[in-house]
């Protein structure tokens, strides 16, 4: 038998602590494409992969699956038993991704009944003895779905298409790869009965950058964001080809990742850790297991800390350090405690998310000892308080002398006082392990304990600053907001104690100074939450406050300044009885409030049950500020913030620590923050989420410039302050370098859309076409960014100012707080007009538009433009949506001021085709326009009822029609296309598509193109009448 030397190796981990990357020879050539594939090739044969030459069409995939199964499983199926087999289970015509995913995850050992009635269990992978499953590499398979396509490099594992990698050859960008592979998931790979479903990582590359990622359904998650570089243990990326071959794609290191790092989760979204999730863990393991064998536990040497920054998805790596960890077969018990109440269940639910079966929960400290004492290896989540209160109780539990694991959340805050040493006293066999990101050093301990000398060395580290460069995490943009010249001299203040004493006298709630704050952000709120049109929802905001009085104070204030507007924002807040500051562990901790009610002084009391009952009437619940009430206003409240239901919430100290909300992008401040109570409240702004959230948005309205730097510089790296905060206005405006790349600014970009394409409509050639999709987009991202400065707020404002009215002008300088000579800065710029703007993001739609129906037509092969290199920028287009009530209303005035209909149409059809969700609606408005008396409609909410009215007619006819002309089944069809219509989108996933369709042979020839066509039609209605209503 041939040894294969493995290039990289290691007996404990798979993410190493070392690596020598590969050298280049200093003469080497250009390389194309297929040499980059056959040197992969080449690179997994020499670590034991076998190559399958010529493998490349579906018989071949099964023929070679059978013998992969029959060989794991030492059985033979005859032919018709291996038919059976692959109709009941492995290939049935009905999984869409989903189910396959689930069969590698949940379900992978099937029972089969063999012909002479015995019964056998069928393994798709050996997940206790890795060594055991075979790999294989396969290229340039073919597959044809909606199109022919042909892959490049597939990673078979026991005959199964596991891992698919795409290459592009060096020097072109690797979005490319990841285009590509978006392509063939809507193409081809998951056509009927393609084995490809089975994927579960895709690798792309182009030879100098290699990332990886999940193959998932979950649209919101199959984006480019979420690719990662795989790296060694200090967080240095592996991104060369040959050097990610040799470490990642390493037999052993592959089926590790597949089988113990991947997970499936109740959503039916699959997840793949990341490298420092799984270095973490990996650890942590390790110091269990050598530290039993040592026979030395219990003390600090048998545990550690991990320090991963806030937003790294810290809750992922413990639960799976905590799930491996109960699988040990010596350990008895594993515990995630959590340090408040509110916490563990949210734990709970994160935890149950990613495995329902494997979390035991406890409302009480019985149901906590009941957990215990269960014959089970489940996880027990609980809270530092409900384990104390055991711990007291109970003098002697059988668990205190067994082999126990106990993993802190956040533990900053958990590691200290009375609880810490009952368990060190109680427990007799513990390894004890903590997460944080922001741990506590001598720096900014208050006391002589610091997150080392409790828990033990730190066993891995990815800070902020790595985050921010793989692009895990955002950076932050923050603004002090200085425009109340009469209170500078207190919102600057440093010293500790005036400040104390400037609190006290609550100098900070002067009734002037609130309204002034209160109105900046109800006058900027649409603008740094994206919210620009109607019916853009964009992102929401938090308000962070230094006291219960200035939570009350502004919420009136609010409600005050709202009370007579239209649609005023939604806000609500929450607090509680917090502990004293003393008993904080950390300089700038933020106070730890409970979800006891009690100990609040009864005005704090009765304010609060006011904003519930203002809670309440917004969503029609029914909450109070009784215990079990109130915990359930917590959650509920929690749930209504990440699903921007809640426009602004008002907070002191809950929701600063620990609360993950995507939808978050800007957090206003009027608090003393510091260390590790600033990078927390800011990190509640800076989770990735789309390309419309670029930054999370900080405006601070006292100066926490200085305090900011020290704890980037405490939990960063010195003089990294450029890496975590964001770039300023001028260099957006004008441009800048970053890491040794040049970026236009915005007056280069808008020059160069003025100077080559001053009319859009004149664009013709395919060339000038892609030109101009480049040029806008790269116009799109930059004004995207911008968007969240007052300067540009104050420019766009600028540019519909009659500038020799000297009143207006002097209005509008106090409006933004300008002085004249940056008021004289802004005269020379020459802004595009809000019409030219519309009549760019026209032709923009246009060609995408055009391109769609290029790629699906005979003209693909007949371009020799590359287009896969552009990216449209879809959810910066949608950033920007305006909504179909508001292009109703726009008919609605412009018919008072033009009675022409053919030229109201002109304007109406160009606003409609600048809006990305509506312009499949144009023929719909365009007919209603053409059909309808404008002139006997008295206003806006009259129009829009006779729109509907006419749009519901129009969309029954052309259901019939559809139905009818197709022959479709009347009862499916009318139930797909109604689901299709709830969702949004057609989809071709599942069976109900194939229901609706007349009763035809798949075998027939006519079918595929027969289902195409049904579809294509289903779609273009989907999109015309979304939002309208739902066949009858």
């Amino acid at each position: 038998m041939t040894q294969h030397k493995t290039i990289a190796e290691s007996n404990n981990f798979i993410v190493l602590n070392q690596y020598d990357k590969f050298v280049e020879e200093p003469n080497a050539g250009y390389q194309t494409e297929g040499s980059l594939e056959r040197e992969l090739i080449g690179d997994l044969q020499r670590l034991g992969y076998e190559y399958l030459q010529g493998l490349n069409n579906h018989d071949a995939l099964v023929k070679n699956l059978r013998a992969q199964l029959q060989h794991l499983n030492n059985v033979v199926f005859s032919d018709a038993e291996w038919q059976r087999f692959l109709e009941e289970y492995l290939d049935k015509p009905s999984d869409n991704l989903i189910e396959k995913t689930r069969k590698i995850h949940e379900d992978s050992i099937y029972d089969f009944v063999f012909d002479d009635g015995h019964i056998q269990n069928i393994y798709l992978l050996d997940k206790k003895n890795l060594a055991n499953n075979t790999l294989q590499v396969i290229n340039q398979f073919e597959q044809t779905g909606s199109y022919n396509n042909r892959y490049d490099v597939t990673i078979l594992v026991n005959g199964l298409p596991l891992v698919h990698l795409e290459l592009k050859k060096r020097g072109v960008a690797i979005r490319e790869a990841f285009n590509q592979i978006h392509r063939y998931s809507k193409e081809s790979f998951n056509k009927e009965n393609s084995l490809f479903k089975y994927i579960q990582i895709f690798v792309i590359s182009n030879g100098t950058d290699t990332r990886y990622f999940a193959n998932t359904t979950k649209r919101d998650k199959n984006s480019y964001d979420f690719t990662m570089n795989w790296a060694i243990a200090k967080n240095t990326p592996i991104k060369d080809l040959k050097d990610f071959t040799a470490t990642f794609l390493q037999k052993r290191t592959l089926l590790d990742v597949l089988v113990n790092y991947c997970v499936f989760d109740v959503s039916d979204t699959l997840l793949i850790m990341r490298p420092y999730q799984i270095a973490a863990t990996e650890r942590i393991l390790w110091k269990i297991k050598s530290s039993y064998w040592a026979k030395n536990w219990s003390n600090k040497e048998s545990g550690g800390y991990i320090w991963h920054t806030t937003g790294s998805g810290k809750t992922l790596t413990s639960f799976k350090a905590a799930r491996l960890a109960t699988k040990l077969d010596f350990i008895e018990k594993v515990f995630f405690v959590v340090d408040r109440k509110d916490l563990d269940y949210q734990t709970m639910k994160e935890y149950q998310r990613f495995s329902p079966d494997s979390v035991n929960g406890s409302e009480s400290m019985a149901g906590l000892k009941r957990n215990i004492e269960k014959n089970d290896n489940k996880i027990i989540v609980t809270t530092i308080q409900k384990l104390n209160n055991l711990m007291k109780s109970e003098a002697k539990l059988p668990i205190y002398d067994k082999q126990v694991v106990f993993i802190f959340d956040e533990c900053h805050r958990s590691q200290f006082g009375e609880a810490q040493k009952n368990l060190t006293r109680k427990f007799k066999k513990y390894y004890q392990f903590g997460f944080t990101g922001t741990p506590i050093f001598s720096d900014n301990a208050l006391g002589a304990e610091t997150t080392e000398s409790v828990f033990g060395v730190k066993l891995h580290s990815y800070i902020i600053t790595d985050a921010i460069r793989d692009e895990k995490v955002l950076k932050f943009k923050v603004d002090y907001n200085d425009v109340r010249p009469q209170f500078k001299s207190i919102e600057t203040e440093k010293n500790l104690e005036k400040l104390t004493t400037l609190e006290k006298k609550q100098a900070f709630l002067h009734p002037e100074r609130i309204k002034q704050i209160a109105q900046y952000v109800l006058d900027n709120f649409r603008q740094k939450t994206h919210r620009f049109n109607a019916g853009n929802n964009g992102f929401n905001a938090m308000f962070a406050v230094s006291s219960v009085d200035a939570a009350k104070a502004y919420y009136q204030t609010f409600k005050q300044l709202q009370s007579a507007v239209k649609n005023p924002l939604k806000i609500a807040t929450i607090f509680s009885f917090a502990a004293n500051e003393d008993q904080q562990d950390a300089v700038g901790d933020i106070a730890d409030e409970s979800l006891e009610v009690d100990a609040m002084n009864s005005t704090a009391k009765e304010f609060l049950k006011s904003a519930i009952d203002d809670y309440n009437g917004y969503f029609k619940t029914n909450y109070n500020v009784d215990g079990k009430s109130f915990q359930n206003y917590y959650r509920d409240l929690a749930k209504r913030v990440k699903n921007k239901e809640v426009d602004l919430l008002i907070v002191v100290g809950m929701f600063l620590t620990g609360f993950d909300a995507p939808t978050l992008n800007t957090l206003f401040v009027d608090k003393n923050l510091r260390y590790h109570g600033l990078i927390q409240a800011y990190s509640r702004t800076n989770r990735i989420y789309n390309s419309t959230k670029t930054f999370g948005n900080i405006v601070t309205f006292r100066d926490l410039e200085q305090d900011t730097i020290d704890a980037i510089t405490l939990f960063g790296k010195s003089d990294m302050c450029n890496v975590v905060l964001e770039k300023s206005y001028q260099e957006y405006m004008e441009g800048f370098t970053d890491a040794g790349v040049a970026r236009r600014g915005y007056l280069d970009v808008i020059a160069e859309l003025k100077e080559r394409f001053p009319n859009p409509d004149e664009i013709q050639t395919e060339k000038d076409k892609k030109a101009f999709v480049k040029l806008f987009g790269e116009y799109l991202q930059v004004e995207n960014i911008l968007q969240n400065y007052d300067e540009f707020a104050a420019l766009q404002a600028f540019q519909s100012l009659d500038i020799s009215d000297v009143k207006a002008v002097e209005v509008f300088k106090e409006n933004y707080y300008l002085t004249d000579d940056a008021f004289a800065k802004m005269q020379p710029i020459d802004m595009p007009s809000e019409r030219s703007i519309q009549n760019y993001r026209s032709t923009y739609n246009d060609i995408r538009d055009w391109l769609c129906r290029q790629k699906e037509g005979d003209e693909k092969a007949k371009s020799t433009i590359d287009w896969d290199d552009v990216v449209f920028e879809v959810d910066l287009l949608k950033s920007q949506e305006i909504n179909l009530d508001y292009i109703l209303g726009l008919i609605f005035e412009h018919n008072k001021k033009i009675k022409n209909k053919s030229e109201l149409i002109d304007e109406i059809q160009t606003t409609t085709r600048a809006s990305l969700g509506n312009r499949a609606k144009e023929s719909l408005i365009v007919d209603f326009i053409n059909q309808t008396d404008l002139d006997n409609i008295a206003d806006k909410a009259g129009i829009i009822e006779s729109f509907f009215q006419f749009a519901q007619k129009e969309l029954q006819k052309e259901a019939d029609e559809l139905i009818s002309s197709e022959g479709l089944n009347v009862e499916a069809a009318k139930r797909y296309i109604n689901v299709s219509l709830k969702r949004g989108y057609a989809s071709e996933q599942g069976t109900d598509l194939n229901d609706a369709l007349p009763k035809m042979s798949l075998l027939n020839p006519q079918y595929p193109d027969k289902k195409g066509r049904v579809f294509k039609k289903i779609v273009d209605f989907v999109k015309k009448f979304k939002e309208i209503d739902f066949i009858k």
